[in-house]
């Protein structure tokens, strides 16, 4: 096999193992109770991979994880409903985080915290256009909230995470 091949090859089991373990994460995040009675507020552990994959694969790869992820998790877990809420989210999200990347400008933590107000903001902008009201906007300021914290924590996570993998890992 020729090396392009290798390489081929090489990066799409590492973007069937972020896929997988994203996946997984999903499934741990249904599993946590979240003390907030605001639905659709989650830690955003799946994301963990996302910003990973996104800074050591680039934004198409990470992208291509982001989209198998929610399709499977939407599939196993949340239905039609909670996949185009994730899809919203999801891809605003990943959007932001690789606008901001681009700069230079921001740690990935920075990067992490906008993608988790995004994220929520997407999906409320889905949940509005579903339900044909805006009134779901009062929820705005709470999500932005969750989204900064869980921005924070997940970008210190992803952060400690990539500095540890080795540098031939993607």
């Amino acid at each position: 096999m020729s090396s392009r091949a290798d390489t081929r090859m090489k990066e799409l089991a590492f973007s069937a193992m972020f896929a997988a373990l994203a996946l997984i994460f999903s499934y741990v995040e249904v599993l946590i109770p979240i003390p907030i009675p605001i639905p659709g507020v989650k830690l955003g552990i799946a994301n963990l991979v996302i910003i990973i994959a996104l800074y050591r694969m680039g934004f198409r790869r990470a992208f291509s994880i982001n989209c198998a992820r929610i399709v499977m998790a939407g599939l196993l877990f949340s239905g039609v409903f909670g996949m185009i809420y994730s899809f919203a989210g999801g891809i605003l999200s990943l959007t932001v985080m690789y606008l901001l990347k681009r700069t230079g400008l921001f740690s990935m933590v920075g990067v992490s915290m906008a993608g988790g107000v995004a994220h929520n903001f997407g999906q409320l902008i889905a949940a509005c256009m579903i339900v044909s009201t805006a009134s779901l906007m009062s929820y705005f300021t709470i999500l932005l909230f969750t989204g900064l914290i869980g921005g924070i924590l997940i970008g210190i996570l992803a952060y400690t995470v990539e500095k540890r993998l080795p540098a031939d890992i993607c």
